[in-house]
């Protein structure tokens, strides 16, 4: 006697198709091996700190849900992978973020504002008003701000005779690896700003932050300029996406 249904049943079994009269196997853990109903990373966030979740379980939380395939964490961990990790992640358009299976409308608006807070919690390191000198805030501001663009830009931090900051001036904006560069044009900027002093800089796109020899040549012509007219140039900084060179460290000044 043949059992047609019970044999089409192991059939597909074996190939890995559904169990015919049998509800589909649910999963009982996630990413990390725990039971899905223990891992929540918010709540670990909250009780024992940002320091005891890797970077998937802490965009988890950004998250809040996973899909239908995914929990939270390993969907983090597929985006993080997907892009690189935590900066690449960070860095991409929020279109391609959008297009990324389970990422929908609220996910992507979670990691889009993560991002925006973030610039804007380095943007208030460096405001008007506040004192300056080269300080080491400063130089992870500038490599935040610019260690990503992929032209180079030079630009300065204007300043007052309490080395606080007047004004922040993007100047000169360049190719990859060269930006042409006018001194006279940086003492016009100053005089304009009424500066007692000056912090320069600019990025490599390249990767790498040493300063180059037409590097070193160009401050020394702007900071004789600059002494003409009582402005003291208070540093260089030079900065790439993992890097920040200080002039003023490096005794080039």
């Amino acid at each position: 006697m043949e059992f047609p249904l019970r044999e089409n049943s192991r059939a597909g079994e074996r190939e890995g198709g559904p169990r015919q009269g049998l509800a589909p196997r649910k999963k009982t853990t996630g990413a990390t091996g725990a039971p899905l109903g223990a891992e929540r990373p918010r709540e670990r966030l909250l009780g024992r700190g940002p320091g005891a979740l890797a970077d998937a379980e802490l965009v988890a939380a950004l998250l809040r849900t996973g899909d239908r395939t995914h929990d939270a964490v390993e969907l983090a961990g597929v985006l993080l992978r997907r892009f690189g990790g935590v900066r690449g992640l960070f860095d991409t358009d929020p279109e391609r973020i959008a297009a990324c299976p389970g990422m929908g409308p609220a996910k992507t608006a979670a990691v889009v504002a993560a991002r925006a807070l973030l610039d804007r919690y380095h943007a208030e390191h460096v405001t008007a008003g506040e004192v300056l000198s080269g300080s080491t805030a400063t130089r992870r501001y500038l490599r935040y701000r610019l260690g990503r663009r992929e032209r180079e830009v030079f630009g300065g931090l204007f300043l007052d005779a309490r080395n606080r900051l007047i004004a922040n001036e993007e100047l000169f904006f360049g190719s990859v690896d060269r930006t042409a560069v006018y001194p006279r044009e940086v003492l016009k900027s100053s005089m304009r700003h009424n500066a007692c002093g000056l912090i320069l800089y600019h990025n490599h796109p390249s990767g790498v932050a040493e300063p180059s020899p037409s590097d070193i040549q160009l401050t020394g012509r702007i900071a004789t300029l600059l002494e003409e007219v009582d402005v003291r140039l208070v540093d260089h900084v030079v900065v790439s996406a993992d890097q920040q060179v200080s002039f003023a460290e490096r005794g080039l000044l």
